[in-house]
């Protein structure tokens, strides 16, 4: 087994649930799991202005994919028996960028297929806005309005779709479904993982 296999993502739009999820999923999971922080709330968090670097926007993506390249890389040199469920990855960067998605792979000296290849699965909780739900966020740095959050929960799935192992949790009526439903399809992920 691939080590990347040992590495899932749970990404979605603002106001989908993901960081109540997975709160829950480290709870529930305990030391089958660790979490890895979502980057951009660690700099934002710590300072960093979201209104930092060029005026598009360029050079915080960039910033926001190389911290999380560290983070993975630390969170798998500690961890290495657990399975890793990365709060976003590095592909998120795609639905903020000011450019299209090749000038995104270049400026961070990549190709999407290496950056697909880096997860063994791929976990995306739509936005409640789809549904007309409020999105507000327990994440001071997540301002997205609904129209907003709809637009890059779009652009997220349209980028993270292409994963070979991609499993969409749809807004439900019922947000524990919603939360059960991602706990289950992680617990299938780590029945296939090696003892």
């Amino acid at each position: 087994m691939h080590r990347q296999q040992n590495v899932i993502v749970v990404t979605g739009g603002p106001g989908g649930g993901k960081t109540t999820a997975l709160d829950l999923f480290q709870r529930e999971l305990k030391s089958a799991v660790k979490v890895v922080p979502e980057a951009a709330t660690l700099l934002f968090g710590h300072g960093l202005d979201r209104d930092a670097g060029d005026a598009d926007g360029k050079l915080l993506q960039r910033s926001i994919y190389r911290m999380q390249i560290s983070l993975e890389g630390i969170f798998r040199e500690f961890y290495s028996d657990r399975l890793l469920i990365c709060d976003r990855g590095t592909l998120d960067g795609l639905a903020y960028w000011p450019d299209d998605e090749q000038s995104f792979l270049e400026s961070v000296s990549t190709t999407f297929e290496a950056e697909l290849a880096r997860y063994g699965a791929v976990i995306f909780f739509q936005t409640a806005a789809v549904h007309g739900e409020d999105v507000k966020s327990n994440n001071p740095y997540r301002t997205e309005d609904s129209k907003t959050a709809v637009a890059l929960d779009e652009k997220l799935r349209g980028v993270w779709a292409r994963h070979p192992n991609f499993h969409f949790i749809p807004t439900e009526l019922s947000f524990m479904a919603k939360i059960n439903h991602g706990l289950e399809t992680i617990a299938g992920v780590l029945k296939r993982m090696p003892a």
